[in-house]
């Protein structure tokens, strides 16, 4: 009886937690799409890098539509029970919430494990492989990506070119080239027509401009240097594929769980925070779901997402406080589900008559 009972709401929250994760997921892999679609058209990403980047971006989107789709698949699926006065007709064979936990932590633990291993090195390694990418095309825009009549910038110290046209060699017709060479100093240069080489330094191209005039000094001054030429090269960097200060979210956990900085450490309890929020959620929402006969699969719903949303809002609090350094790293975020946990058990007692048993 026990078993095809536990295979009974097993099944129902899978299949409840597959349809609810995969409509969060394609609702924002549909958003990331476009966005994606916007930074190759502005040459911010490579044609053929488009899926690569829409993979990495669904590994870290799930770091949050897994708890908060195991959070409503398993809302949706007793609320379901409930209903339909089967949990009701479960109860009164004594199947009491360890009978709904057993098969609930048939799929939790896989979850929680696979959260994990995304929340502390399979999300900051996707974010890093994007970034990687985002270098990768910088690094390889050369003048062909210039339009024809539109200004484009290029490499890290923002040297601003533009052409009337482009041929199909290559070749810049009427060109403008503006760059700053310190704080108040700029260099501005037109010319009949330019081209791309290669230098010497594989992270240094040239601009090279045949037939022009170069502008240079400070702006709002009488005092600048003009000089004509017949040929002109002019360096500009590209940007390094690799950052060498990376952001708390793309480092390794191993980095930040051995350092002493206190938005490092937030980071670290905020990647430790996520599978333990995926148990928390899906413990507290047996509780949660429970309504009385013919009430509504969705009666609990709204008051479920505003759990969530307090929950998620005062775990982002708690991490902006102890990168502040304004609580201890000690409390952290550990306090957020030390009172999730609480509230969980409280709720059970309530429901279980278990305070009745103690106090009575």
């Amino acid at each position: 009886m026990k078993r095809i009972l536990d295979r009974y709401i097993f099944r129902e929250i899978t299949v409840a937690w597959l349809g609810v994760t995969m409509v969060l997921l394609l609702i924002l892999l549909t958003h990331q799409f476009a966005e994606v679609l916007g930074d190759v058209a502005k040459g911010k990403l490579p044609k053929h890098a488009v899926f690569d980047v829409i993979g990495l971006s669904a590994a870290q989107f799930l770091t949050i539509v897994i708890p908060i789709g195991m959070f409503l698949a398993v809302m949706l699926a007793l609320g379901r029970l409930y209903r339909d006065s089967e949990m009701p007709a479960m109860m009164a064979c004594r199947i009491g919430p360890s009978g709904v936990y057993r098969p609930l932590l048939w799929l939790l633990i896989p979850l929680a494990l696979a959260v994990g291993w995304l929340s502390l090195e399979g999300s900051p390694s996707a974010l890093t492989e994007i970034e990687r990418i985002g270098a990768e095309a910088r690094r390889d825009a050369d003048l062909n990506s210039i339009e024809p009549g539109r200004f484009t910038t290029f490499g890290p110290d923002q040297t601003v070119v533009y052409g009337e046209g482009v041929t199909p060699e290559g070749q810049i017709e009427s060109v403008f080239l503006e760059r700053r060479l310190d704080k108040d100093k700029v260099e501005v240069v037109v010319a009949k027509r330019g081209e791309q080489a290669e230098s010497e330094d594989p992270d240094t191209r040239l601009l090279v401009l045949h037939d022009g005039r170069r502008y240079e000094g400070v702006p709002g001054t009488p005092q600048f240097r003009i000089i004509e030429f017949a040929e002109h090269g002019i360096p500009y960097h590209l940007p390094s594929v690799t950052t060498p200060n990376p952001r708390p979210r793309a480092m390794s956990f191993g980095e930040l769980w051995r350092s002493d900085r206190p938005e490092l450490i937030a980071e670290a309890q905020w990647r430790l925070s996520v599978p333990i929020a995926t148990v928390l959620l899906a413990l507290l929402a047996v509780p949660l779901s429970r309504s009385r006969p013919r009430e509504g699969r969705y009666s609990r719903i709204a008051t479920g997402l505003l759990v969530f949303i307090i929950y998620f809002n005062l775990l982002s609090a708690s991490k902006a406080w102890t990168e502040e350094a304004t609580i201890s790293p000690a409390l952290g975020l550990w306090w957020v589900h030390g009172c999730v946990l609480l509230f969980t058990l409280g709720l059970l007692a309530l429901q279980n008559g278990w305070h009745r048993r103690i106090f009575g």
